[in-house]
This record gives C-alpha cells, structure tokens and sequence, in this order.
C-alpha cells in the first residue's frame, strides 16, 4: 500500500498480504495441532505418521510464526522514500541516498524464509529492509521502478533494467514505465 504524505512516499503491506500471511501462519500452525491430536487419538493405522508429522512440524511452525509477528503490527511501515535528486530510501532507523544506491533486489532469508529488500550501496555496504512477505514482487519491482529509478546513477539503471521484465509487468499489473526526465 503506498501513501503519500508530502514529498516523502510511505510504503506499507497490502490487505490482501496480511490476510495471506495470517491464513499461512495461523493455518499451519492449526493444521500441526490437528495432526497430533488425531495421532493421539491412534484410531487410524497413520495414528503414528500423524503424530511424528504434527510433533515435528509444530517447532517449525512455531519458528516461522515468531519471525513473522512483527510484520502484524497494525499500521507498519516497511521503509518510505524520499523521491528526489537528494532522496532517500528509509527504514527503521537507517537512511540510504538514492544517488548512492548500486543495487537494488528483493531477497528471501533462507533460514526464516521472509523477503528482505538488499540495497547494495557504492560504500560497499549492504542495507536489509525486512518486509514480512507483505510487499509482493510485483509491488516491489512497480515501486522501485517508479520512485527510486529515476534518481539512479546510470549504471544503477542498467542493472535495475536487466532485471525488471516490463512486459510481465504490463500484463499482469497495466504497469507502463513513464518517460522520466533524467539528466
């Protein structure tokens, strides 16, 4: 969801992403529940598989859930932007300049499976923006497109334009990239 407030862009999670990710979350968890009780029940021949599934899906789901909560925060902002010559890319309490913005990308953590946006920057630093699976790829790509490319260095352009698909964007989102005014 992008809200404008002044110059500065505010992004936050979509409706549709809180409720699928609370559906997940909460849905996998119930479903763990399900299995050890009708595996303790041992009514069934799979009583056992019931069981040994639910037991050992349930510490990873639990995992997941405690990596997502934050993300349930009513009203969370996810970072905003500051769309300028001079702007900034913001989140938490850390600050990007566009200007110095290398490489932008949406990035899944492996260990607690949630998207990070990773901004690379020209200072050799790497800038993590958790997202809480609330910003969908193609949201993600529509914003950077739209609020973050046109105040790129040119070689930043380039390697953002090596990895949009505008033509995936047009069809699913009636996205088209506008004639920005860059110098």
């Amino acid at each position: 969801m992008i809200q404008k407030k002044g110059e500065t862009v505010i992004i936050k999670g979509s409706k549709f992403m809180y409720v699928w990710m609370f559906l997940a979350t909460v849905g996998f968890l119930l479903a763990c529940i399900f299995l050890i009780i009708h595996g303790l029940k041992f009514n069934s021949k799979y009583s056992v598989l019931y069981l040994g599934g639910g037991l050992v899906f349930t510490p990873v789901m639990l995992y997941l859930n405690l990596w997502s909560l934050p993300g349930f925060i009513p009203g969370k902002v996810l970072f905003s932007i500051v769309p300028r010559e001079n702007g900034t890319v913001k989140a938490n309490r850390r600050e990007v300049p566009i200007k110095n913005i290398r490489n932008i990308d949406l990035v899944r953590n492996p260990l607690n499976l949630i998207n990070d946006i990773v901004i690379e920057t020209y200072d050799d630093k790497k800038v993590k923006i958790r997202t809480y699976n609330l910003l969908d790829d193609c949201d993600f790509q529509i914003i950077v497109d739209q609020f973050i490319y046109p105040y790129l260095t040119e070689n930043s352009r380039k390697v953002w334009d090596r990895k949009i698909d505008l033509d995936k964007l047009r069809k699913e989102d009636n996205y088209v990239r506008r004639d920005h005014k860059i110098e």
